[in-house]
């Protein structure tokens, strides 16, 4: 793995500059600007690279400064990381492009990047990334990976974004210990998880499920065949969560809520809520990514909650034919936008993230803060067990990378098992986030009791219909 990786790193030059000749410019292009935001002291011979992100990075200001200086020392730039945390990042990162702010990359999600490449503010990269041999190596970014990008692609053409980490899949993740302690059977339909939720009020005084609103709930309508996100039918735009198909399933949380097993707060919950509720016992169960598995085990270790806390991902409620649904992530990717003043350089990043250095710090962090490094034996500082091995890429999507911490992965194998198997990922075009916010709406109303399962689904679809976010 060592000698191919360093044949990877040894042939970024030649793809650097087939993108330098495409884009007019080249990593010569400096760009001295005194100090950067990194702290880093700029030098007029470096250029500098401008990041946006909600994601990446440490977990204040100074570990910020500290990973900008280990990204700028690795490319030989400065680094200038605008970190921007919260619900708002994709409002900030639109008004600033399209205020004509200059940056270099920008990270983003599926549909956010849709509407980006739509209005034609980010970079088709689809012959620099087949020219590269970094990121046309399968093993290095699965061809599923960029299927599921093209998707957010202008009519499916392009690839306008390349893969920050391994996105995995939302699925039920559950007290194991419970259910052990129980005698709780891995359950198979809706029926089995309204048992272990009872289960769960009646022995130990918690909520059986949390939610944050309908994210996510596609494990449940896992049980009547019906997917997340839009479905093309006959060349026309259909949401099923919109249709009779899903009342059964929000009949079935409104029973939840009225008996009492789900989090009364789920419509105002944020998912470290969800989070929170599991760790502390108010909760048994909440759905959640893959990769989350050994980071709550990890948490409960750290945080002192008992050494019997076992946290498990479980499959979603097999349908009549025994199939199950469980969504794939809304890719997270970083993307270059059409004005960024040195297209090389970012194209060089996006390669040296998934090479080993860069996945090293996007998962661990940054050495000397996070871990150090002894005879090749890695162990994590204090402030490195704090911050659970996630710096914006958790789970490296490369089949080269391997954790140098197995012993912190309790659970994870399962999980991504689950994810690969039942995993599928929905369909999102640019009206998607409006589309979600009207579903969530009366998919909430469903379930709090305000309107029928019947109504509820009704009048979703007559407003998705009026504004034209579905075709039928």
């Amino acid at each position: 793995m060592k000698s191919k990786r360093r044949r990877v790193l040894m042939t970024l030059s030649t793809s650097i500059a087939a993108l330098s000749a495409l884009a007019g410019c080249g990593t010569g292009a400096a760009h001295s600007s005194g100090t950067s935001a990194s702290g880093r002291q700029a030098s007029t011979n470096e250029p500098t690279l401008t990041i946006a992100t909600g994601v990446i990075g440490g977990k204040s200001p100074q570990e910020n400064t500290a990973f900008a200086n280990a990204i700028g020392q690795a490319l030989h730039c400065n680094v200038k990381l605008i970190s921007m945390s919260g619900g708002s990042y994709d409002q900030k990162l639109m008004a600033m492009l399209a205020s004509g702010q200059k940056i270099d990359v920008v990270y983003t999600e599926g549909s956010t990047l849709s509407e980006l490449a739509k209005a034609g503010e980010v970079t088709n990269l689809q012959s620099e990334i087949q020219q590269s041999s970094v990121l046309n190596d399968a093993k290095v970014v699965p061809q599923y990976e960029w299927n599921d990008i093209k998707l957010s692609s202008p009519n499916g053409q392009g690839i306008y974004g390349v893969p920050v980490k391994y996105q995995g899949a939302l699925m039920p993740i559950v007290r194991e210990d419970w259910m052990k302690e129980l005698g709780l059977q891995q359950p198979k339909t809706l029926n089995d998880y309204y048992h272990i939720f009872q289960t769960f009020k009646q022995k130990k005084g918690a909520y059986g499920l949390t939610l944050s609103s309908l994210y996510d709930i596609e494990p449940f309508m896992s049980a009547v065949g019906v997917k997340n996100g839009y479905v093309m039918q006959n060349g026309k735009r259909t949401i099923p969560y919109a249709t009779p198909a899903a009342t059964p399933v929000y009949a079935w949380l409104h029973k939840l809520y009225a008996n009492g097993l789900l989090d009364p707060n789920f419509v105002t919950n944020a998912t470290s809520d969800e989070r929170n509720l599991l760790l502390t016992g108010r909760a048994g169960m909440f759905v959640y990514w893959d990769a989350w598995v050994p980071m709550l085990n990890n948490l409960a270790k750290t945080q002192g909650l008992g050494t019997s806390f076992d946290a498990e991902a479980l499959p979603a409620a097999a349908d009549a034919n025994g199939n199950r649904l469980v969504s794939m992530g809304d890719t997270s990717v970083f993307a270059i936008p059409t004005n960024a003043p040195d297209k090389a350089l970012a194209f060089k990043f996006l390669e040296w993230w998934n090479t080993q250095p860069g996945e090293i710090l996007g998962s661990l962090g940054v050495p000397g803060i996070d871990y150090t490094v002894t005879n090749g034996k890695y162990q994590l500082t204090q402030v490195g067990n704090s911050e659970n091995m996630d710096h914006g890429d958790p789970e490296p999507i490369s089949s080269y990378w391997k954790n140098p911490f197995p012993q912190l992965q309790k659970g994870y194998a399962n999980a991504r098992q689950i994810g690969e198997q039942e995993g599928y990922q929905p369909l999102i075009d640019a009206n998607w986030s409006n589309a979600q916010k009207i579903i969530w709406q009366y998919g909430d109303d469903a379930i709090l009791g305000k309107l029928s399962p019947e109504a509820a689904v009704s009048q979703m679809h007559a407003a998705l219909l009026k504004l034209h976010y579905i075709d039928e």
